[in-house]
C-alpha cells in the first residue's frame, strides 16, 4: 500500500527554498494523498503571518527504508 508523507519546515524567506536553521519535519503516514493534502493545507497556512513555511507531499514505498530525515 502507498504511504504519503507531508514533509518541510520553515524558509529564509519567501523568495527561497533554503531552510532556516531547523531540519526538515515529516508527518505521517498518510494512506491517500487527500488525507495527505489536508496535512498539507494545515502545515502550509498555519504560520503565514510568521514564518515562511514551505511544505511538500511524499510518496513512499512502504517495502523500502524509511528517509533518513538527519
Amino acid at each position: 500500500m502507498q504511504q504519503f508523507w507531508v514533509v518541510g519546515g520553515d524558509q529564509k524567506g519567501t523568495n527561497t527554498k533554503v531552510p532556516d536553521s531547523s531540519p526538515e519535519r515529516w508527518f505521517g503516514p498518510f494512506v491517500s494523498y487527500q488525507e495527505a493534502k489536508q496535512e498539507w493545507v494545515r502545515r502550509a497556512w498555519s504560520g503565514s503571518t510568521e514564518v515562511h513555511p514551505h511544505y511538500r507531499i511524499e510518496s513512499i514505498d512502504p517495502d523500502q527504508p524509511p528517509p533518513c530525515t538527519d
